[in-house]
């Protein structure tokens, strides 16, 4: 622990900890995913920002990616400590805008052009799948605050996600994916374009 983070906690300031973590998946068979991931888009629209249904994708989504381990392929992650909760809601509005900007990393346009349907991912459509998860929380979650670039440490992460979400310390939740739509091919030339900060695991 950090001279900074001793004196805000003797201060009695609360510990913000904002963190992206992204997922590299590839083959064949993890084109299934897409659906989970579009429903799981789906139901936190529906719900307006409420974080008791966006906390409940989230753990579905965690459980998705670990059912999918076989397929993990590269990882990344990054973040911040922050004992402002307005620099914290800052923060995360800037990895919003950021994990918007990527490719194909929104589902919000499919799904209102009605073409994502439940069984619209039952056919192959790419080789290659990218998960981002954004999260800000209350407190601290060492598994979160590391290097994710290690399956051992990625696996411990995503159970570190479903733990934060029973334990209601979550403060805002994102979750973006490429591609996002049926058609949609995400190659390796998009990966190195776009997500260059991948490791391989």
């Amino acid at each position: 622990m950090g001279l900074r983070d001793r004196f805000n906690r003797l201060s009695g300031q609360t510990r913000f900890v904002v963190c992206q973590i992204f997922l590299h998946l590839a083959g064949q068979e993890v084109a299934p995913l897409l659906g989970v991931l579009n429903q799981a888009g789906r139901k936190a629209i529906d719900s307006e920002g409420d974080m008791q249904v966006l906390g409940e994708q989230l753990v579905q989504v965690c459980e998705s990616l670990s059912d999918y381990e076989p397929f993990w392929r590269s990882a990344a992650n990054e973040g911040d400590v922050l004992w402002d909760e307005g620099d914290a809601g800052d923060y995360v509005s800037e990895l919003f805008t950021d994990l918007a900007g990527r490719y194909s990393s929104s589902a919000d346009e499919a799904i209102e052009q009605g073409i994502v349907s439940d069984d619209a991912f039952a056919i192959p459509v790419t080789q290659n799948v990218v998960v981002m998860i954004a999260v800000a929380f209350e407190g601290e979650a060492p598994e979160l605050e590391t290097n994710l670039a290690d399956v051992s440490a990625l696996r411990a992460a995503l159970k570190a996600l479903i733990n934060l979400h029973y334990r209601g310390t979550l403060r805002a939740i994102q979750i973006h994916f490429s591609p996002a739509q049926l058609g949609d091919e995400l190659t390796t030339d998009h990966l190195i374009e776009h997500f260059p900060e991948l490791i391989p695991l």
